[in-house]
């Protein structure tokens, strides 16, 4: 399926959604140009060997993706999904149709009884269960205009309002979300996930009050190391760091914040620490932090790059594309970083590698 029809589809699917009063808007007409010719011919192997091992992996029971600890863990499974999804499949269309199918069902089962719209697996053992909510949502929202099943459009639309409704709820008064679906502490690296979701909502049509935004953003921009440029755990200090920076760039986007000192001095701490040392940085695979927050730290930096475009995305996407041929990838096609989950780790590295698809809603301004 090419670029076109696969958002001609989603964008189709959506019109229908003024009829349930919602609103919100959706910018699926952006410009992909800047994607051409990204991937070539080595990178699309490597792509089409981990889709198809991922593809293999999905549990024959209950659709869900994970290892060890993580089985059935909903981020996992719905990262599994975009990875996906960035190919050009849809629900019950394209090649991985039926496997994004089956992540939607198993999100949709693994909202708790007793906590409306939260969407998390019990027994997948995560200390953090609002990461997982919020990649959830994000994925349901994603896929909400391309379901053609009304009974299962249905279902989902009443999923995914529910778990927009939790995180707009559980905001606290700085503007941010900490691990717990209740209205705590704070930090960035959570915070992203929701911001992201009801980013990804919004453009499905979802109602979002424009004051989770903006406290959002104030939030975000309170995280920024006013030294480096680059963004902190949290917003009372401590170092920053460069997945923290690349969600903290992503978090201001997804707010709709495109320009400004925080988003160029935040580009300028990535662009310094680019793969392969191209940016002055170097050592990155060397540095411990950096090493055990890698796929998530890149699933955001690619983001950031790809929405800055230019140079930004010009020279970013080929290093992060090197490096992740020849960095944790396995003989079989997928990706493993020391004991981490492998189908998290694949479905990370194949999100990044397929961004210049620009089939992601999300991926649009």
């Amino acid at each position: 399926m090419n670029r076109r029809n696969f958002m001609v589809r989603g964008a189709g699917a959506l019109a229908g959604l003024s009829a349930l009063g919602l609103l919100g808007n959706c910018a699926f007409a952006q410009d992909g140009a800047q994607g051409a010719n990204m991937i070539d011919a080595n990178t699309q192997r490597a792509i089409d060997t981990g889709l198809d091992w991922l593809s293999r992996q999905q549990d024959a029971g209950d659709g869900s993706f994970g290892t060890g600890n993580y089985r059935g863990n909903v981020a996992v499974t719905s990262l599994a999904g975009l990875a996906f999804m960035a190919s050009g499949s849809q629900p019950n269309r394209g090649r991985y149709g039926e496997q994004v199918t089956r992540c939607v069902r198993n999100i949709i089962n693994c909202e708790e009884r007793g906590r409306p719209g939260f969407l998390n697996n019990q027994r997948a053992g995560f200390h953090g269960p609002m990461y997982g909510h919020g990649f959830a949502t994000l994925f349901l929202a994603e896929v909400y205009g391309m379901i053609n099943e009304p009974n299962l459009r249905h279902e989902l639309r009443l999923t995914l309002g529910r778990a927009v409704r939790l995180i707009i709820d559980t905001q606290n008064d700085v503007g941010g979300w900490r691990y717990q679906p209740v209205r705590g502490d704070a930090d960035l690296s959570v915070t992203i996930c929701q911001i992201m979701a009801l980013r990804a909502a919004r453009n499905a049509g979802i109602y979002v009050p424009a004051g989770v935004a903006r406290n959002c953003t104030q939030y975000v921009q309170r995280c920024q190391d006013p030294n480096s440029g680059g963004f902190s755990y949290q917003h009372f200090g401590g170092m920053p760091g460069f997945a923290r920076t690349a969600a903290g760039v992503v978090a201001l986007y997804s707010a709709g914040i495109y320009e400004g000192q925080s988003v160029e001095r935040g580009l300028a701490y990535l662009n310094a620490r680019r793969p392969g040392g191209g940016g002055g940085g170097g050592g990155f695979l060397n540095n411990a932090e950096n090493a055990m927050h890698y796929f998530y730290g890149h699933y955001y930096a690619v983001q950031a790059m790809w929405i800055a475009g230019g140079d930004h995305w010009r020279n970013w996407y080929p290093a992060i594309k090197n490096e992740l041929l020849t960095q944790y990838r396995r003989a079989d096609g997928s990706w493993q970083q020391n004991l981490m989950c492998s189908h998290y780790c694949t479905a990370m590295a194949l999100i990044i590698l397929q961004v210049p698809n620009n089939y992601l809603p999300i991926l649009q301004r």
